[in-house]
């Protein structure tokens, strides 16, 4: 799953380190995103799993690439294609976002078999829970094999395991696995992170006792502080939830994140870190000497989970 521009970390980029890994297709969420990929892989290898409305059926067909199915209306709508569509029919067993009615699947299995322009690729649904419910993720499993084996036509490639679904339910890998936030190394056991937040400190000033820091006054000094600001905000991905919450790493040492997150820039009480000064590293995930943050526990720091962390981060980081 390379959507979101790679969750973040460049889709071009992770794509290719995808593929030479032995990834043998990628996943986007729509057209525009598709294109960004043309040339790396086959355009049938790169499935768009948003939803497409009916309007859209001329520009996915003039794609090449597989195009995900949830309803009767995009497949007539596909069928009039000048050249077969590769169609990924998905079913609705439980996630409630995208997919048919799974009565509703042989039908529209056999529609999109036999019509002049589409051709039936695949077949697939995407588990609610995988990672917490295990009796949830079963019944959807075994719902999707029980609509399947319906059919009157061949499914084509059959999949229904996420990256929680893969780690947690191996056996329901059936002919692929659509592994996303697990090969960016977080929400895995054992992953190494493919990526580390970095930003650079761009003014120093002690503050003496009473002094407060940033929009609200929300963070006052107890005493004499050593600030640090550094040039990252949420513009770039740093929530506003992180307003005195959590850390970066300095020069090998936890420094403390004080008052608000600003669009630009965040501030840091550094008094505890041995010979700061302008142009030091702040490393807002990632490693520094024996100190780690990982993007779960920024996710913690930030009300929310590693995967908004990574995709929130702004246009304007600078990707290497």
């Amino acid at each position: 799953m390379v959507k979101a521009g790679g969750y973040g970390h460049g889709a071009v980029a992770v794509a290719h380190a995808a593929l030479e890994g032995g990834a043998t297709g990628l996943g986007v969420a729509t057209l525009e995103e598709a294109t960004q990929l043309r040339g790396l892989v086959d355009a049938e290898q790169i499935l768009v799993m948003g939803g497409l409305l009916p309007a859209q059926a001329g520009e996915a067909s003039a794609a090449g690439c597989a195009i995900g199915v949830s309803g009767r209306e995009l497949a007539e709508a596909l069928s009039a294609a000048p050249e077969p569509v590769p169609v990924h029919l998905k079913i609705d067993t439980g996630m409630g976002r995208f997919g048919c009615a799974p009565e509703e699947a042989p039908g529209l299995a056999q529609l999109i078999a036999e019509s002049r322009g589409t051709r039936l690729a695949g077949t697939w649904t995407h588990f609610a829970r995988s990672e917490s419910d295990e009796a949830m993720t079963r019944r959807q499993f075994d719902t999707f094999l029980d609509t399947v084996s319906r059919f009157e036509v061949s499914p084509g490639l059959r999949h229904a395991c996420n990256s929680a679904g893969a780690l947690h339910h191996p056996d329901f890998a059936l002919d692929a696995v659509r592994c996303g936030i697990a090969i960016y190394g977080c929400e895995w056991p054992g992953t190494q992170p493919a990526l580390s937040l970095r930003s650079v400190i761009t003014h120093l000033k002690t503050v003496e006792k009473g002094a407060s820091i940033g929009y609200g006054s929300l963070w006052r000094a107890t005493g004499p502080t050593r600030v640090a600001t550094v040039a990252i905000g949420y513009a770039d991905g740093v929530h506003r939830a992180r307003a005195n919450r959590g850390h970066v790493l300095v020069r090998g040492h936890r420094a403390p994140l004080i008052g608000m997150v600003s669009m630009d820039a965040i501030t840091l009480d550094v008094s505890n870190v041995p010979g700061v000064r302008l142009g030091d590293t702040a490393t807002l995930i990632g490693r520094d000497g024996d100190q780690v943050i990982t993007a779960e526990e920024v996710a913690e720091w930030s009300n929310t989970i590693s995967y908004e962390v990574l995709t929130s981060i702004g246009p304007r980081v600078e990707r290497r």
